[in-house]
């Protein structure tokens, strides 16, 4: 059966001429931030991608087809929608099924990309292990998802409100790669370093590039984590927003958060008492996983040129 993809006429032919392509997630558009900044920071985000040489993809599900790369009509559809699905891997055959709208998680935006022959997504911050996992079992799916889809997704590290420690040693577990770009500590999304070593660093996204084609024809399955630092100038510091992040943290347990709520709950919270600093942070690191993961993206297109 014919797959339910509906491609730009941009990516379109972006990939049809082996030209470099960046996927991009829509859960920032639809639980990330409010409108209109939802789609200013969409829209700036895929100038940033153009502007370093490779095409977005913006994907989400509408009608019953996932969406490679979107209008920006449908851009500024999206951002004001309601009751939009938020999609992971369990999710998305649903959501299509029933003709509902859907924006892609990290999990999601993988498989998606995958299907549609792109190889490098940008996002802001992975899931991964939740505090007091042990208890809840809430791990999210983007790890497993990198584990098995042959993606390579560029983000700050994982989102501050996890556990990071447990978030590496799951990805550990089953195999991903999680390579530090530019230093050997691994970013903690709205800061710079999270106190604990990356398993491994490159500096130049040629690197990055050449170790995606390799898994490939090792024939290993998955993909790899490039963890990128927020830029210097946009950090909050670890002893600044570590106190914010635990103040939020006991107010969803306060008021019984659980399961996907606690996420956009905890990032809501935290803008809150950063008055609004975090979300300023979080604009800037997404920008700069664009340009890296556009360069990574160029750098796969340009070797797969000469082989």
């Amino acid at each position: 059966m014919t797959l339910p993809l509906i491609f730009t006429p941009e990516v379109t032919a972006a990939l049809a001429q082996n030209r470099a392509v960046v996927a991009l997630e829509s859960t920032i558009i639809t639980h990330g931030m409010p409108y209109p900044q939802n789609v200013e920071t969409a829209q700036l985000v895929e100038d940033e991608i153009r502007a370093h040489g490779a095409t977005p993809a913006t994907i989400a599900v509408m009608a019953g087809h996932i969406h490679i790369g979107l209008s920006p009509g449908m851009l500024t559809t999206l951002g004001q929608a309601q009751n939009v699905m938020k999609l992971s891997r369990a999710d998305l055959a649903a959501c299509l099924a029933t003709g509902q709208t859907g924006a892609t998680t990290v999990a999601a935006t993988m498989i998606c990309a995958h299907l549609a022959g792109i190889d490098v997504f940008a996002t802001g911050g992975i899931g991964g292990v939740h505090r007091g996992a042990d208890q809840t079992f809430d791990i999210s799916a983007d790890l497993l998802e990198l584990a098995q889809t042959p993606v390579t997704v560029i983000a700050a590290g994982a989102k501050a409100i996890l556990d990071i420690a447990k978030t590496l040693e799951v990805l550990e577990t089953h195999g991903v790669p999680v390579i530090a770009y530019g230093q050997t500590d691994f970013p903690a999304f709205w800061s710079r370093s999270s106190g604990i070593s990356a398993p491994l660093s490159m500096t130049i996204p040629v690197q990055i590039a050449a170790a995606h084609l390799m898994r490939a024809r090792l024939g290993l399955i998955g993909g790899q984590l490039i963890a990128n630092p927020i830029p210097q100038d946009a950090e909050i510091p670890r002893t600044v927003i570590s106190p914010i992040i635990e103040a939020a943290l006991r107010d969803a347990a306060t008021k019984g958060i659980t399961a996907k709520a606690v996420t956009p709950f905890l990032l809501q919270r935290i803008f809150e008492l950063t008055e609004g600093r975090s979300l300023t942070a979080n604009i800037a690191l997404v920008l700069s996983n664009a340009r890296l993961a556009a360069a990574i993206a160029v750098e796969i297109a340009q070797m797969r040129s000469k082989s």
